[in-house]
């Protein structure tokens, strides 16, 4: 295992003592509870669903059938679950909360809301939306359902600018060496910005910032599509071309006869969103980026 590995098996291992140390997943009973971190999760997927048998209960938590079972006994004994024979089938078993179980449910639940809330409380608004987004991108990234997640795209609002100053700076400086003349460079562009004529869109995965991308008045007939950008982790749902697809959308709506883009040969993935929506190569040339050597490269298409 490299250095670099260990560093951050190291981190994600120190992040999850971290983590179960905050919500109390070393405690013997979960808030203030006689009942475990698992039991309480085993409540919750029953709270959620009217009835389950207990083969797709034990394969949506990934439990051992045997634990299961002394889980449901428990809960039983206590009141909280009714266990019955399916009627379609008599090898299977259904479970359901009784309202005795339901109630028990309804006070964790509540109990564990106002936790959350005490816990974000204690941070600044600014703090408790990166908490939150960050949580969000952990969910994303190890859930395995990238390919449906689902996203907006919505106008600019107050705050979003900066982002994209910061987000061009910071993922182009890293991923490709380029450094605060580009970030100036976006800087500048952003703030040649007019809403009056000109428009803008963020991509949203989770309510996080995902993306943008800015249609700008070259004249009265040419449009210029500026500033795509899609971050890491959200690459691959598609947004990229959608942003492209909006642009392009606009640009037709507001009676432009071409639309141009300025880019680099490096980012091609980019290059490759531009020629399915059409463009094509006009010009390129040899240039320099904080002592890299890059290829600009103009674009352009008819509307």
């Amino acid at each position: 295992m490299s250095s670099l590995t260990e560093a951050r098996v190291s981190e994600v291992r120190a992040f999850n003592r971290f983590y179960t140390k905050v919500i109390g997943a070393l405690q013997a009973g979960m808030l203030d509870s006689p009942y475990s971190l698992t039991e309480v999760r085993v409540l919750f997927e029953l709270a959620h669903a009217e009835r389950m048998e207990t083969g797709e209960l034990r394969g949506l938590l990934g439990l051992d059938a045997g634990y299961l079972s002394r889980i449901l006994a428990r809960f039983e004994g206590d009141g909280l679950v009714t266990r019955e024979r399916s009627a379609a089938d008599a090898r299977k078993q259904l479970v359901g909360l009784t309202p005795a179980g339901a109630d028990v449910f309804a006070a964790l639940d509540r109990r564990s809301s106002e936790e959350i809330a005490a816990l974000l409380g204690g941070l600044p608004e600014a703090d408790q939306e990166r908490l939150v987004a960050g949580m969000a991108a952990i969910r994303r990234l190890l859930g395995g359902g990238k390919a449906g997640a689902p996203y907006v795209i919505r106008p600019p609002r107050t705050g979003d600018l900066g982002w994209v100053v910061y987000r061009h700076g910071a993922l182009y400086s890293a991923e490709y060496g380029w450094g605060t003349e580009f970030e100036q460079l976006v800087a500048r562009i952003v703030s040649d910005l007019d809403f009056s004529r000109d428009a803008g869109w963020i991509a949203e995965v989770d309510g996080e910032r995902a993306g943008c991308v800015f249609c700008v008045r070259q004249d009265d007939t040419t449009a210029k599509l500026r500033m795509l950008l899609v971050e890491p982790s959200a690459r691959g749902l598609g947004i990229g071309r959608r942003l492209v697809d909006e642009c392009l959308r606009h640009a037709r709506a507001e009676g432009f006869k071409r639309i141009e883009l300025w880019t680099r040969d490096s980012l091609t993935s980019a290059r490759r969103i531009y020629q399915a929506a059409g463009f094509e190569l006009d010009s390129q040339e040899k240039g320099m980026e904080n002592g890299v050597e890059v290829t600009e490269q103009m674009w352009s298409r008819e509307l």
